[in-house]
């Protein structure tokens, strides 16, 4: 509700758990070559209420240490823990021109015009002039008096929900964007490709902290909720290839965009992966070389073998080099093998259905509860619970299907088949292990039981 020419944007489960961090964040911004190269200070998400060893892989903090925090032309704006400046959202560019300055009638002498003001800016003459002082370099204080009922009467018409109608908030770099329920994402990418850089800031302790979901649906609703949202924006006219080729976006910076734009696409390849080793097994086929079974050469089994070993263990060296246990890689393994074929999968298909015109994407709210309250029992606060939700139901097939596969195995071995397919049977194996969760669930009642929400559902 000022005109500050700096904005801190934070979700409402969010509080600053660092009292320097506002400091940290004007160094950055103000230490800049002469303000005209970073555009925001993106802070990482940091959790009050993470369980321990992170059972539900969404605390992301081995994500955030070795892939978000490497520099290309800056980091992605993260929707939440972000200093922007307000000249940038609303739409300058490092030059001191607007996004489309160059080509547009009202941008004349370096400024907007008066009409160029309300086409862009909406029809509140008392929020237009402040945004032309903000764009023009001076404080964002208009230089006529104010007194306290003129500025209520002037927020309540900026903050109605049509000022937007028919102006360039949410399209042309003006403000957070449109169109998507990825603004955080779309938005960032509309400043870098205005030219603009980014910094990240860590310090310690975290900057901001906020509420983790705790439990699995809640987690693969916000994952789904992710993928579809950043697929839409892969698909739409604002990605990153279009942004490099007519904009100022980097290269680097447009392959770092599309590398979490695309997570969803991961889906695809592996749930064909997941269900492949199950396929060999109960057909009686391969998809590791056959020579690998002979007695006097097992040689080519090796060549997988130690792609499998080598990438676990670069990813468990990783985790181990910034403080996180053992079971903590083992659950983000885990999780990111349920993620992908559940929650990402289902992302792909509201994409599918979006692009094809059957139904439009809707905004799904994900569910944080309060961290339990000092000295309550919450030994249970790190196991699965499972609900109605359809999002379950492929984890729920691959195990059947795994646990189909196992048994024809080992009653293939029981009846002494000549060919024992002993790589197919170590990624069942491995595929089980992911998917144990499920498996326990089978067994489990409650909440904690996969089978007692469906006929709970049923009798309902």
């Amino acid at each position: 509700m000022t005109n500050a020419p700096l904005i801190l944007n934070v979700d409402c489960d969010m509080y600053a758990n660092n009292s320097q961090i506002v400091f940290h964040a004007i160094c950055l911004l103000l230490g800049s070559k002469n303000e005209q190269e970073v555009a925001f200070v993106q802070a990482p998400q940091s959790f009050y209420d993470g369980i321990k060893d992170d059972p539900f892989g969404n605390q992301l903090v081995a994500l955030l240490k070795f892939i978000w925090g490497k520099e290309l032309q800056g980091y992605f704006y993260s929707g939440t823990g972000c200093f922007h400046r307000r000249k940038v959202l609303y739409g300058l560019c490092p030059d001191g021109c607007m996004e489309t300055g160059g080509r547009n009638p009202n941008w004349i002498g370096g400024k907007l015009t008066d009409e160029g003001l309300l086409k862009s800016f909406g029809h509140s003459k008392e929020f237009t002039k402040t945004a032309e002082r903000i764009l023009t370099g001076l404080s964002g204080k208009a230089d006529c008096p104010h007194d306290l009922s003129s500025s209520a009467e002037a927020a309540n018409q900026v903050a109605d929900c049509s000022y937007a109608c028919g102006t360039s908030w949410g399209y042309k770099g003006i403000g957070w964007m449109y169109g998507s329920t990825v603004e955080d994402v779309l938005t960032g990418l509309s400043i870098h490709a205005r030219g603009w850089r980014s910094a990240f800031c860590k310090p310690d302790p975290p900057a901001f902290l906020g509420c983790a979901p705790s439990d699995v649906p809640s987690t693969l609703i916000q994952q789904k909720r992710w993928a579809t949202r950043l697929l839409e924006t892969l698909f739409s006219k604002s990605n990153p290839f279009i942004a490099t080729i007519t904009a100022n976006l980097q290269f680097r910076q447009c392959l770092a965009y599309i590398w979490i734009l695309s997570w969803g696409l991961r889906s695809i390849p592996e749930l064909c992966y997941a269900v492949l080793t199950a396929y060999c097994i109960i057909t009686n086929s391969h998809f590791l070389p056959k020579k690998s079974y002979a007695i006097k050469d097992e040689s080519t089994l090796l060549i997988p073998a130690a792609l499998f070993v080598i990438y676990n263990l670069h990813s468990l060296l990783e985790h181990h080099k910034i403080g996180l246990s053992f079971r903590t890689w083992w659950n983000n393994q885990r999780m990111g093998r349920i993620i992908s074929t559940t929650a990402w999968f289902f992302g792909v298909l509201n994409v599918i259905i979006k692009l094809l015109g059957l139904s439009e994407t809707v905004f799904e709210v994900t569910q944080k509860n309060q961290p339990s309250t000092p000295g309550e029992d919450n030994k249970d606060a790190d196991q699965f619970t499972f609900n109605e939700s359809p999002i379950l139901v492929p984890a729920t097939t691959l195990l059947f299907v795994h646990l189909a596969a196992m048994v024809k195995a080992l009653s293939d071995l029981n009846h002494g088949s000549h060919e024992l397919r002993i790589g197919e049977v170590i990624c069942n194996v491995w595929m089980l292990l992911c998917f144990s969760p499920f498996l326990k669930g089978l067994f489990r009642k409650g909440k904690y039981g996969i089978l007692h929400p469906l006929f709970a559902h049923q009798q309902l």
